[in-house]
């Protein structure tokens, strides 16, 4: 039985276009100025823009929280904001499923899921973007079972090319399914998504510094057998901060982080202090060793229970750049062991941290998980490093990871272009031909695309 939503769909009253003004993405890595913006309450509204962006020769793009570091959501002729696209669509609460608007931001999921008892399988450490533009980039979060956000779709709503308005799901164009769900907002405009939800349920985080040899030696085993494991490395140190979250019922005993703890170890040391720090080791390099290796005595020493939104997201306001590659799973330690070695032979002074994660395998064509067991590798800089010595670091850890056989992040930097996924996808021609079929003039193209699909 689908249950009408409680809390419906967002449509404040106001036009339906905004002043054109510059647009930047959050890491400040990409920006324009489109010719128009369009703010759609409902899908006709989005299938007029698109008809008229098409009848006027131009692109049209749709963006969420700009959290991506490429230019995936670049709109250099019509850019499409959904913010008036929020909130729940329907819900079908015996089989759990919830469809959402496409401009739902995913810290709104906790209030808007909580009524009907359920929550996210999984999720990622940061909960700014959209719905939409999560899953058609490829987050995910962590955990050797469990898939990115885009394997918990089982029905998109979308606008293509052509304007028309086409639903996609596991009955209704069913062969389209692997390739819309993560999309890369090639074949159309999401204006909504269906959600397998889980009963809501809670975590127990063991946050605590190990030896990185020991981590590294143990990443398989752990990843295969923790429910949610993940790690964090500062260069120049042999600690590895790691996190492990076990799932429990929802009304398993909680026991939250204090308010001290959180403003202390979240917001003061995590945030505003490694802020400052940063800034200052722009600087002075040299300082950075001895500042990771204070990071990694004052962080990531805790425990405790409490509902999984909370335990997942942790808040991040220091502004970065990174990349990511998603590795066969085996040959994350490797990796990681070379990329250790490289930044001491080439004396780079790295303060970010870099970050490994793991994912079950898929069948979303387009997924950096699909076909195999996957480990991620992420090294990130502070936004503001951005000489070019210092922009070397990227390409490095690029070619180490491709080497190992990686696939990059689509939200997240790198150089690869359509001829490096053709022979990195083995769906990558039937994604091509999805494309053709509801975006036949490339009204949705943009230079990013252009680069890695052709």
């Amino acid at each position: 039985m689908v249950e009408e939503p409680r809390s419906g769909v967002r449509k404040p009253s106001r036009p339906n276009s905004l002043r054109a003004v510059e647009w930047r993405n959050w890491s400040r890595t990409e920006s324009v100025h489109p010719i128009r913006v369009e703010t759609p309450d409902s899908p006709e509204a989005v299938q007029r823009a698109v008809q008229a962006a098409a009848h006027q020769g131009l692109t049209i793009k749709a963006i969420g929280a700009g959290h991506s570091f490429t230019g995936i959501a670049v709109a250099e002729g019509v850019q499409l904001l959904p913010d008036r696209l929020q909130g729940v669509v329907a819900v079908d609460e015996a089989s759990a499923r919830v469809t959402l608007a496409a401009g739902t931001r995913l810290w709104q999921l906790p209030r808007l899921l909580t009524p009907y008892g359920l929550a996210l399988q999984n999720m990622g450490d940061i909960d700014r973007q959209s719905i939409a533009g999560a899953t058609s980039t490829g987050t995910h979060g962590t955990g050797g079972s469990f898939g990115g956000l885009a394997t918990q779709i089982t029905a998109v709503t979308l606008v293509t090319g052509t304007g028309e308005l086409l639903r996609v799901s596991e009955t209704e164009n069913a062969e389209l399914l692997p390739a819309a769900r993560l999309g890369l907002g090639a074949l159309g405009i999401v204006v909504d998504v269906t959600i397998q939800c889980v009963p809501a349920f809670a975590l127990h985080a063991v946050e605590r510094p190990e030896p990185l040899p020991e981590v590294l030696d143990d990443y398989l085993e752990r990843s295969a057998r923790e429910d949610h494991f993940e790690f964090y490395w500062f260069p120049h140190t042999q600690v590895a901060l790691t996190k492990t979250n076990t799932r429990l019922p929802g009304d398993a005993p909680r026991h939250p982080l204090g308010l001290l703890d959180r403003v202390v170890g979240d917001e003061l040391l995590s945030n505003d202090l490694y802020r400052g720090l940063c800034a200052l080791a722009t600087i002075t390099p040299a300082m950075i060793p001895g500042v990771n290796r204070l990071a990694t005595r004052l962080t990531g020493d805790r425990e405790f229970t409490d509902a999984s939104p909370k335990v997942f997201v942790t808040n991040r306001s220091v502004r970065f750049r990174e990349t990511e590659y998603a590795l066969p799973r085996a040959a994350v330690p490797e990796a990681l062991r070379e990329l250790d070695r490289l930044i001491e032979r080439r004396g780079w002074r790295i303060s970010f941290p870099v970050e490994v994660r793991s994912a079950a395998a898929d069948d979303n064509w387009l997924s950096t998980a699909y076909g195999r067991e996957t480990g991620y590798i992420a090294v990130h800089r502070y936004y503001r490093e951005t000489r070019p010595d210092q922009l070397e670091y990227f390409a490095a850890a690029e070619k180490i990871m491709v080497e190992a056989g990686g696939r990059p992040h689509w939200g997240k930097l790198h150089t690869r272009d359509a001829g490096f996924f053709a022979q990195a996808y083995p769906r990558f021609d039937d994604f091509l031909a999805a494309r053709d079929r509801l975006d036949p003039g490339r009204v949705f193209r943009n230079p990013y695309l252009d680069r890695v699909l052709g």
